[in-house]
């Protein structure tokens, strides 16, 4: 194992980093021995959405990392931070267990990269923006829609953080989940934009969403949080969008499809009125995927090529998120 503390880390046959001065000494023999360099950047709690992550880059690099590290810059002082789940010993033994066998023989993760919040951090951070102080990066234009709308300053907190974190693991490639569809979109025009070699821009991958296979619910770390009566009317948000996308399919308006979403979700709250759980739909809209404007209500499926569906819904304290590519999908998917 290797970091600054190893005393306070769970064993684990994975070398760990908590430091960027010990990553990059690693990082520079990749460099030198000519290793592609795969990248899966997580906030831990991991679950079969992170592996699926994991074993693409494992099939695809000679050197795959994974960094944990919940992001203090994206949460907003009323949010859940303190309360979000942590399962470092779990997560070390799930990606010890991921193994790629090909031709080009037997790969296993090569490194986790386990940062404090003061290493990526230097002069400290508090969670109100007004109060931070230092060097942030923001995404102008492309961050106040759809998440944005609810969670006005989490695309300035990700493109902070993601900005250090390739800045530390260089990676030849990365690997986002399309669950959070904004927030890799933002970061393939981050890269785009900044002009970052590592990873070029063509070199985000972004991976269809896992999901469970009962009810095809969003796997999320915040899953955890449901109570066994939540989990049982969770999957309403995708139903609610896989009605929207019926919709629009059979060549109705936007105004139509976003109705066809909030209808499917007011005949879940009726029928959950009880005191085992609540349900509140935070928005479900359609943006442009090139701008994330918000759609025209009179548009139709023959006015875009690709459209971002997508919807949060609190279920008791839990907000979940999901979201449906309408059309040509394969020009953002990897």
């Amino acid at each position: 194992m290797a970091s600054s503390s190893t005393a306070e880390l769970p064993p684990s046959i994975i070398p760990i980093f908590t430091t960027v001065k010990a990553y990059r000494e690693w990082r520079k023999q990749a460099f030198d021995a000519g290793k592609s360099v795969g990248y899966v950047p997580t906030m831990g709690a991991l679950h079969e959405g992170h592996l699926s992550l994991v074993r693409r880059s494992l099939a695809e690099n000679d050197l795959t990392v994974v960094s944990i590290f919940v992001n203090p810059a994206q949460f907003a002082p009323h949010e859940d931070l303190a309360t979000y789940p942590r399962t470092l010993p779990r997560d070390l033994k799930l990606l010890e267990a991921e193994t790629n066998i090909s031709t080009s023989g037997t790969r296993t993760p090569s490194a986790v990269f386990l940062p404090t919040v003061s290493e990526m951090y230097p002069l400290g951070i508090v969670q109100n923006v007004s109060e931070q102080k230092g060097t942030f990066v923001e995404v102008k234009g492309y961050g106040h829609q759809m998440e944005g709308t609810s969670r006005p300053n989490f695309f300035r907190g990700v493109a902070t953080v993601v900005t250090k974190l390739f800045n530390v693991v260089q990676p030849t490639n990365a690997y986002f989940g399309q669950k959070d569809i904004q927030q890799a979109l933002l970061l393939k025009r981050l890269c785009r934009d900044l002009l970052m070699p590592h990873p070029e821009p063509d070199n985000l991958k972004i991976i269809p969403t896992s999901r469970d296979p009962s009810d095809e619910l969003a796997l999320s770390s915040r899953n955890a949080y449901l109570t066994p009566e939540g989990r049982k009317v969770a999957p309403t948000l995708r139903r609610a969008l896989l009605a929207a996308e019926s919709a629009w399919k059979s060549g109705l308006l936007k105004c139509q499809c976003i109705a066809a979403a909030i209808a499917v979700v007011d005949s879940q709250v009726a029928q959950s009125t009880g005191p085992d759980v609540s349900i509140k739909l935070d928005y479900v809209e359609m943006n442009d995927a090139n701008t994330f404007d918000v759609l025209d209500s009179e548009t139709q499926k023959a006015d875009k090529d690709l459209v971002i569906l997508s919807g949060a819904l609190y279920v008791d304290k839990t907000r979940l998120i999901d979201n449906i590519l309408l059309g040509n999908a394969e020009k953002v998917l990897s």
